[in-house]
């Protein structure tokens, strides 16, 4: 069964779309990443536009995190304080974020900087926590129960004004990381139609010292909250947002976000993580072979194309 996408104009099959949505929703809750670094890839890999493709990414997760949330505030791993500061740094990087992707698609290689992020970061990013967890898991130490014990001080980190508690963490940090942090994710959620989660959680784990399971519910939280600002820019500012393939990509995401909040309870933190980062590296890969192999038409990298 097909359907035609007027945005992205091509037609794609609606089963396809649909699980699609329902892997990347199962991602999201079991890691509280959102799940866009795989979707804007996937959608890529269908033949829709990288634009549309992160431009309609961020809406199908407004309906998965909110599932997501819900789940994780039933069993108390939301730390609604600490995502209230994320997004407040989140919504000032969205906005930045959708101005900077429409300057660079006026002069054509907005694209290819996609494509080039994906690498970069999930390369990056992937690798770090890769190498992290397997050091964790050989010395037998798990996130879920320890958390870098004792802590030792960080000097400018730990100098910085404006400390906060943030109870549910069980941290007191200056209330500038947190914001900055969420800046940063606001950035990546408008360019690459993701919520942040890929960098955000790295950053609540090892910058912040949370736990990885209140991280997964936090970051949820703020990428729900982050999403929705992004869908409205990129519909009001890009004309990027395909209401069918959201639609679509939300049926499954939703479902998929319910299964994996509860999967990811019975999981330990360091097999969330190295599962995380293996499937993180395997996606900057598959970009980054993508982005090397030959183009079929050399014109389909200009203007946004």
């Amino acid at each position: 069964m097909w359907v035609f996408l007027p945005i992205a104009q091509m037609s794609v099959q609606i089963p396809l779309v649909i699980g699609i949505g329902a892997i990347v929703g199962l991602l999201s809750g079991l890691f509280g990443v959102g799940g866009g670094f795989l979707l804007t890839p996937f959608l890529m890999f269908l033949g829709i536009p990288p634009m549309v493709a992160a431009g309609s990414g961020a809406a199908p997760f407004v309906a998965a995190s909110t599932a997501g949330t819900l789940a994780h505030s039933r069993a108390g791993t939301v730390d609604y304080r600490m995502g209230f500061v994320l997004f407040a740094g989140g919504s000032v990087g969205s906005v930045l974020g959708v101005r900077l992707l429409l300057w660079l698609n006026r002069f054509g290689p907005a694209n290819v900087v996609i494509r080039c992020l994906y690498v970069v970061l999930l390369g990056g990013v992937g690798g770090y926590m890769l190498l992290e967890a397997l050091r964790t898991w050989r010395r037998g130490a798990y996130m879920a129960e320890r958390r870098f014990d004792p802590i030792p001080r960080r000097r400018w980190i730990d100098g910085l004004p404006g400390r906060v508690r943030f109870e549910k963490s069980d941290i007191e940090v200056s209330a500038l990381l947190p914001l900055g942090m969420g800046l940063l994710g606001g950035v990546l959620a408008a360019m690459m139609g993701v919520g942040g989660g890929f960098i955000m959680v790295p950053l609540m784990l090892y910058v912040l010292r949370m736990r990885m399971h209140v991280v997964a519910g936090t970051s949820l939280f703020q990428i729900l909250l982050t999403c929705m600002l992004v869908t409205v820019l990129q519909a009001e500012s890009n004309h990027t947002v395909d209401f069918i393939l959201a639609v679509l990509l939300a049926l499954g995401s939703t479902a998929g976000a319910m299964a994996g909040t509860v999967l990811g309870r019975r999981l330990r933190a360091d097999q969330l993580k190295i599962l995380l980062a293996l499937i993180v590296l395997a996606v900057a890969g598959t970009i980054g072979v993508e982005l090397f192999r030959e183009p079929d038409l050399y014109l389909s990298h200009l203007a946004g194309q």
